[in-house]
């Protein structure tokens, strides 16, 4: 009898044993979390609008700065609702041998106010994702403006989104075959950055040079604005990539901070050196390239590493814009590529090379032991560089014979904004 009783209290504290090891890997709402992560997405959506569409449209001319804006605003409305009717699902949901996933969260079905991704509300992590998807497909007008049709933008909007930014989207984050080989972007350097700058080049070779392919700003005081922006929503783009509020969100942010300053700071040192200048917009254009480059690698690297990827970010995208563009003559209207492509191959390389395993045991870099990691991200670069050439090469000639791409050289010349929307903006010229 008393052995029988042994044998039962056993059996019943072994039960509760199993039930209390269930209960601690079973996700549960935080609240610290979720508050940090409706922060974090709704600084994403400043980084476009207003920060990129003022950015982007203090760097135009006069005649063009309400068309380059309202590329940046409808970017953001279309991708808003495409993300909720079917590009969630594709990029995180299933996987379909690893390119795609399933459409069985069309609409977001399925998800329902008990959802969790993790620690936060499926719907919030669904509205974190739709702020990336959106502000990358308004990075790529930078390299379109001042010559495109506003009909052409639209339909690119639609079929980039759907046919690039989804896919690329869950082969990296989505448990795509990126992923499978551990590829690491932290917060988008492949599937944000280095995407929008590939397709930002093809495009600008699609559409020729514009009459006046100089650039000249018709409003520095909207690039700083735009600029400071961007810096202070970058904080919940790469912070915010952790999911969570705790220490990796911390030095991402930290590193993020540290890299922009250094990559502001070396860009206009180097413009001084070369042109005895040092500009706003050189302060500016570095700023965004250092943001850029860290992207990848804000949860992934030390301090140390930080500092690395903010001074080659203020270097190397400088001679890409100053000196490259200019030699091989293409006319990259806001230097998508210079910048984002050329400063997010940068990062994504870099982390391969800087991880440390002390900041996130899910990367662990070539200086920590790790030399496939560089391979990796290597590949991954390639894989992403090679898929958006071609993708977005079909895109716009799809485009091409169903609206036609660029304006006609009247509207261009009188400026996209009367041309394409019947207004100005400065009335009282």
């Amino acid at each position: 009898m008393f052995k029988r009783g042994i044998l039962s209290l056993l059996a019943l504290l072994l039960t509760f044993g199993e039930s209390l090891a269930e209960e601690a890997q079973t996700p549960k709402l935080n609240s610290g979390d979720t508050a940090w992560m409706l922060v974090s997405t709704a600084l994403v959506v400043l980084m476009t609008i207003p920060g990129l569409a003022l950015f982007y449209g203090g760097l135009s001319k006069k005649k063009d700065v309400l068309n380059t804006i309202v590329m940046s605003f409808i970017a953001y409305a279309i991708v808003s609702f495409l993300w909720v009717l079917y590009g969630y699902s594709l990029a995180f949901n299933g996987d379909i041998g690893g390119v795609i996933g399933s459409l069985s969260k069309f609409l977001l079905h399925g998800v329902t106010m008990e959802s969790l991704n993790g620690t936060i509300p499926e719907y919030l992590f669904v509205g974190f994702q739709l702020t990336f998807a959106a502000i990358t497909v308004a990075l790529i007008s930078g390299s379109y403006i001042e010559r495109m049709k506003f009909s052409a933008w639209v339909l690119f909007t639609i079929l980039w989104f759907s046919f690039v930014y989804v896919p690329v989207a869950h082969w990296v984050w989505g448990g795509g075959f990126l992923a499978k080989l551990s590829a690491l972007d932290f917060a988008g350097g492949t599937v944000v950055h280095i995407n929008a700058g590939i397709a930002g080049l093809v495009g600008a070779l699609f559409l020729g040079k514009r009459k006046d392919p100089i650039l000249k700003p018709h409003n520095l005081t909207l690039v700083a604005i735009g600029t400071g922006l961007l810096w202070f929503g970058w904080f919940g783009f790469n912070a915010g990539s952790a999911v969570a509020s705790n220490a990796l969100a911390a030095i991402a942010l930290l590193n993020t901070n540290t890299a922009t300053a250094l990559a502001a700071i070396t860009w206009m040192l180097t413009e001084k050196i070369f042109t005895r200048k040092a500009t706003l917009l050189g302060f500016c254009s570095g700023a965004v390239a250092g943001l850029v480059a860290i992207t990848p690698a804000a949860g992934f690297v030390n301090l140390l590493g930080a500092i690395i990827i903010g001074i080659l970010a203020g270097f190397l995208p400088y001679f890409a814009v100053a000196k490259i563009k200019p030699a091989l003559g293409y006319d990259d209207a806001l230097d998508v590529f210079g910048i984002h492509g050329i400063a997010g191959i940068l990062g994504a390389l870099l982390t391969g090379l800087l991880a440390d395993p002390s900041v996130n045991s899910a990367g662990k870099g070539l200086l920590y032991g790790n030399p496939s990691q560089l391979w990796i991200q290597a590949l991954s670069v390639f894989v992403v560089l090679i898929y958006d050439l071609i993708a977005t090469g079909i895109i716009l000639l799809v485009i091409k014979v169903i609206t036609g791409l660029r304006v006609s050289e009247e509207e261009e010349l009188s400026g996209l904004d009367l041309s394409q929307h019947g207004e100005r903006a400065y009335e009282f010229e």
